[in-house]
């Protein structure tokens, strides 16, 4: 949208992690698809992530999508060269590691003084933004890749202090629902240390100052909490996906992310296939790009993947050999996938093999299955994960908790949870004669439907993208307008 000869110009600034910059592409490729001149930010290391998806793009756009690299000051903080997502470091390095991207700040004012876009979109882990947008008198909206819910919990905590630990649980203050938490459950942001602290103080200053806030998420499937957003919270919102159904084609699903070989994608679909007599028979369990388990931990997953008797994909982070169950692979073969480091999401989830998603609870993943119409396993480990929790098995009762009791980044700080009830629970899912199950199977496949409708024209979603960008467009021409010359002006002339 725009003028052919003046497009309107967006600049898309991700945080450093694949669940950032995943989202933040799918919507650069959205808003192109608008007519919009989109241009993506980020640096050398993370290239692989975002290359691939955006070539593939551009060749339907009018407007093809640009990329900007600003280099990473990795060994300016003490960390290897190349280290550029948070992925790549364990959790005693992330102050590192956000002392490096606050040291991005001068190369984005280069690029936003060079660029000159007609608006930002960054991360809302990225809140100095704000500040460079503002000097140059770019409107600054804010990234959220958290659920509606999860963005109303922080508001409703945000002022509260942390409970002392003889308060075992809590019920969220002024929410639209009632919901209680354990204490372990909540983030302590101050036990992250000053560098983080910091951070999350700046997000309180700069977001409300920013023009407003683009969620993925979609109305209809939180209406009551993007209500409470937009009057109770008072944050100007615009819900914009889910986004990932941007990418429509197989081609488009398997260069998301790490681009895969089209020879590894058939291979895995052709195993689906080859098991789809079941309809929804096959289990996939994933993770995230951040979620670890100690030896003990991944050991019974393990084991409960090899009692439950049936077929699935497990995604796992690199690890040892020692780490799997004596004879492991012998007794789990023909009915067992193990991919290691990367796997095209969407794509599998999208496969009507797929029965049911043991997930770590990040939003992208609970979103890609809420569109794929697959209900969940819910394993949170931490930040905003224990909220998407109770939004998918409270609220939308779409998914069946695992027993998560601990908050925390570092594995070796949660409590063991034990094979036989992790097996218990993935076949209350996934059984097909268990009522609530089949409950749960109906509800997640309406909601798909309705993913479907809210991006499609004429959809809530897709009306929110163009709104945005016609008060993008409606701000630029208020900006481009002379200055009025005022008759007490005209006297001092």
């Amino acid at each position: 949208m725009g003028s052919e000869a003046h497009p309107l110009h967006i600049l898309f600034f991700p945080f450093m992690a694949s669940g950032h910059i995943l989202p933040m592409v799918d919507m650069a490729k959205l808003f192109a698809s608008h007519g919009v001149r989109a241009t993506v930010l980020t640096t050398p290391a993370n290239l692989p992530l975002v290359e691939a998806a955006i070539d593939l793009a551009n060749r339907s756009h009018q407007h093809p999508i640009q990329l900007r690299l600003i280099p990473f000051p990795s060994t300016n903080v003490g960390l290897p060269d190349g280290c550029e997502n948070l992925s790549y470091v364990s959790f005693v390095q992330h102050p590192t590691f956000f002392t490096a991207v606050v040291m991005l700040q001068e190369p984005f004012r280069c690029v936003l003084a060079d660029l000159l876009p007609d608006a930002v979109v960054t991360d809302w882990l990225l809140p100095w933004t704000f500040d460079v947008s503002e000097e140059l008198n770019i409107p600054r909206l804010v990234f959220h890749g958290v659920s509606t819910f999860a963005l109303c919990a922080n508001a409703s905590l945000i002022d509260k202090p942390f409970p002392p630990p003889d308060v075992e649980s809590i019920v969220i203050p002024s929410f639209p629902r009632q919901v209680e938490l354990l204490r372990s459950q909540l983030a302590d942001v101050a036990k992250a240390g000053p560098v983080i602290l910091e951070i999350f103080e700046q997000i309180a200053r700069c977001e409300p100052k920013s023009f407003g806030v683009v969620v993925n998420s979609f109305y209809e499937l939180e209406s009551e909490f993007a209500h409470h957003l937009r009057t109770v919270v008072g944050r100007k919102t615009w819900h914009v996906g889910p986004l990932s159904l941007c990418n429509k084609h197989t081609k488009e699903k398997c260069r998301r992310g790490i681009s895969i070989p089209t020879m590894e994608a058939d291979k895995c679909l052709r195993w689906l296939d080859d098991r789809d007599r079941d309809r929804d028979s096959v289990l996939y369990v994933c993770f995230g790009s951040l979620g670890t388990f100690t030896k003990a931990q991944f050991h019974e997953l393990a084991l409960a993947l090899e009692a439950w008797g049936h077929p699935f994909i497990w995604v796992v982070r690199e690890c040892s050999d020692d780490w799997w169950p004596d004879g492991y692979t012998e007794r789990t073969q023909g009915r067992c996938m193990i991919m290691k480091g990367w796997a095209p999401q969407i794509l599998l989830l999208n496969h009507t093999a797929v029965g049911g998603f043991v997930t770590h609870c990040g939003w992208n993943s609970c979103l890609e299955a809420v569109s794929s119409g697959v209900p969940m396993v819910t394993w949170p480990l931490f930040a905003d994960q224990f909220f998407n929790e109770k939004l998918i098995t409270e609220v939308l009762r779409i998914g069946v908790a695992v027993g998560a009791k601990q908050s925390t980044v570092d594995a070796e700080e949660r409590p063991l949870l034990a094979a036989a009830e992790i097996e218990r629970v993935i076949s209350q899912l996934m059984d097909g004669d268990d009522e609530e199950a089949k409950r749960m199977r109906r509800r997640v496949r309406k909601l798909s439907l309705m993913a479907k409708t809210a991006t499609e024209e004429g959809g809530s979603s897709h009306g929110d993208v163009e709104n945005l960008i016609q008060e993008l467009i409606d701000r630029r021409g208020l900006e481009d307008k002379p200055a009025v010359i005022s008759a007490f002006n005209l006297k001092e002339i």
